[in-house]
């Protein structure tokens, strides 16, 4: 319990410097009682929004043209893979099968030829585990490597959002979010959106659905 201390008292701090910010631009100099009082009318105040505010990843991601685009070329990247695994699995059952016929009809001339022939299907299906994990591990990276490029995009198009809105702070809201409760007026996802979108344009999955 102690141990968590240190991180309350931080989150007290922060939002008391936060507060003395607001009151250090919008309140005149006052002392004793005033200064009390003027925090109180602040803090009671609802029409007064502090320069901070939030966006909820979750939303985001579903609404951001680029995000979709990224999301769809794993989708198709995915499906592929699974195509391809299909394929050769279905080579490798059809093989087993034409082997147990074989088998239970003597059709092969020797019990070396029938050896011969279940080691090279054994083959098949070591080389069918090689690949399917090949292919995972690919996946994974390629999705990896599109969750950085996603992050990047939106921490520079975030930068250049805010030259004009001038937030103090951003937070991320998700499902793992430190943020337990928001007023409504600090999300700012849905500005965020528009214009993460008006410097990506529509996306590529949507305008081929659309024509």
């Amino acid at each position: 319990m102690k141990n968590s201390t240190p991180y309350i008292v931080s989150g007290v701090l922060a939002v008391a410097i936060i507060i003395l910010y607001v009151l250090h631009f919008t309140s005149k100099p006052s002392t004793g009682r005033s200064a009390q009082k003027d925090l109180t009318t602040l803090l009671n105040d609802s029409s007064i929004t502090l320069p901070i505010g939030y966006v909820n990843v979750d939303s985001l991601l579903m609404n951001y043209n680029f995000a979709k685009d990224l999301n769809e070329s794993l989708l198709r990247k995915q499906e592929s893979t699974r195509a391809t695994l299909n394929q050769r699995e279905g080579q490798i059952r059809n093989a087993a099968a034409d082997f147990e016929r074989k088998l239970r009809n003597n059709a092969f001339l020797s019990t070396e030829r029938a050896q011969q022939e279940q080691n090279r299907i054994m083959q098949m299906d070591q080389e069918y585990q090689q690949l399917a994990e090949r292919l995972t591990q690919e996946f994974m990276i390629e999705q990896e490597k599109l969750n950085i490029q996603m992050e990047d995009t939106i921490r520079a198009r975030m930068r250049e959002f805010n030259r004009d809105k001038h937030y103090e702070i951003i937070f991320s809201n998700r499902t793992t979010s430190t943020i337990l409760l928001a007023e409504d007026k600090y999300d700012i996802t849905n500005e965020v959106v528009e214009f993460l979108n008006s410097k990506y344009g529509p996306a590529t999955a949507a305008a081929t659905s659309g024509k």
